[in-house]
């Protein structure tokens, strides 16, 4: 394969590796980049098979440059290993094209590579730099609530933490415990809306021997079991109004009475609340108790949802893949590019706790050392709708506009493919291959 001075000359000023093979993957052409990335001289590699040069996690059958001249098209941005010599791992992000002469005979491929390891220390030295108390961020709305975070938390005041469901909250009220003067005692959970008024209120409170049919001995309420530490109320904005009352007079006197009980007992617990609700709104609409909410929010919390502090995205990602790492036995390293543009854009309506769900359900599908866009979940691909394409309100990359264009034009032109080249201008063997991508990246169903 001939290359020119000068393109010799240009492919060795830039920062990526160029490599280039023939059709029996014999190396044709090595960059200066390339020398540098993987450690062997241009003389040593060329003439050489790919796969004795580089000893990729893709070499083992899943190499992208074949499926590249396979598929006859493109592929970019995929996350693999190389291994230097001594044996150390480098990741590198490829793309690789095929390679055709003046008559449109192919001839081998090309690939690009790009060094990731000064970009996967910095994402370590992120992770370290901003994860604070098993809370991670580096938006300004999550800065200001790890700075007040220590001082709330050795105060004794009540506090209350709202944000929408999935935000972290308990996680929050976990951080407040754990930084005050209560952190040996325990840390005790109630979900107010996950019971009825009676249930709940006996497990807030207790109750006595013969309180009830059922009651052969005394139970102690969470009060009573958080003695000496955090009771921490989450879904707050679900009680009962007739506990709200109750729980007001425990906040005011610090004494709760069990069902069936005549005296009062002392409790020396500190409350922390949560909700997903508006209680200013509650309050106006006679749902919630207006001095229950004020000697609530004596301390107030709001965390923002996860699409309002979007560049704390990859952070999160990284915590989770560490943490499933270990809890899974896995090693992957992280996610590819093309996941990662993906990822940044979602809405995360269920927000942090959506993106832990992701993050999980790729480990059970992950077999590579990178997450891919096929590891993800059905509903993440935009062009997954129903069999088709996705509407146009939905934000989409240029690669998922050309698709969507093309499925239009189809039915428009009833499937016949000269009318829709035509439409297009583009040429017969173009749209076969796009096509071809799009139903291999996307799933979208368009006939052949």
């Amino acid at each position: 394969m001939a290359f020119n001075k000068q393109l010799k000359i240009i492919l060795d000023c830039i920062a990526d590796g160029v490599f280039t093979v023939d059709r029996e993957w014999n190396i044709t052409y090595f960059n200066r980049a390339a020398e540098t990335i993987v450690g062997i001289f241009r003389k040593d590699a060329l003439g050489k098979k790919c796969w004795d040069v580089f000893h990729s996690s893709a070499c083992d059958g899943r190499c992208i440059l074949q499926e590249a001249l396979r598929l006859g098209r493109e592929i970019t941005n995929k996350s693999i290993f190389i291994l230097k010599e001594g044996g150390e791992k480098i990741p590198i992000s490829i793309s690789a094209s095929p390679l055709y002469d003046e008559d449109g005979n192919l001839i081998g491929g090309v690939e690009t590579f790009r060094d990731l390891s000064e970009l996967q220390m910095i994402q370590q030295r992120m992770r370290h730099a901003y994860c604070k108390y098993d809370i991670v961020g580096k938006s300004p709305s999550i800065k200001k609530v790890l700075g007040i975070l220590p001082q709330i938390a050795m105060s004794s005041a009540t506090v209350l933490i709202t944000g929408e469901s999935g935000t972290g909250k308990e996680l929050v009220a976990r951080a407040i415990h754990n930084l005050s003067m209560r952190k040996t005692g325990p840390f005790v959970i109630i979900n107010c809306g996950s019971l009825p008024e009676g249930l709940l209120e006996s497990e807030l409170f207790g109750y006595k021997k013969g309180a009830f049919t059922d009651a052969r001995r005394d139970k102690p309420g969470r009060f009573k079991l958080a003695q000496g530490g955090t009771l921490f109320l989450d879904e707050i904005g679900e009680m009962p109004p007739s506990l709200q009352a109750k729980l007001l007079r425990v906040l005011e006197d610090r004494c709760i009475y069990p069902l069936g009980g005549i005296e009062g007992e002392k409790v020396d617990v500190r409350v922390v609340a949560a909700t997903n609700r508006d209680l200013k709104k509650a309050v106006e609409e006679g749902s919630f108790r207006l001095d229950l909410y004020y000697r609530l929010n004596v301390a107030h919390i709001h965390l923002p949802p996860l699409r309002e502090r979007r560049e704390d995205i990859p952070l999160l990602i990284e915590h989770f893949i560490s943490r499933f790492n270990v809890l899974e036995g896995h090693n992957i390293k992280g996610v590819s590019e093309d996941v990662m543009a993906l990822l940044m854009r979602h809405d995360y309506p269920g927000n942090i706790r959506e993106l832990e769900n992701i993050v999980e359900y790729a480990f059970i599908l992950c077999r590579e050392e990178f997450i891919h866009l096929h590891h993800l979940p059905d509903y993440l691909h935009p062009l997954k709708f129903n069999g088709s394409l996705s509407p146009a309100d939905v934000p989409m990359t240029l690669e998922e506009i050309k698709c969507r264009a093309v499925e239009m034009a189809l039915r428009r032109n009833r499937g016949k493919k000269m009318a829709t080249c035509r439409e297009l201008g583009i040429s017969k063997d173009t749209l076969r291959r796009m096509i071809q991508r799009c139903r291999e990246r996307y799933g979208v169903k368009m006939k052949m």
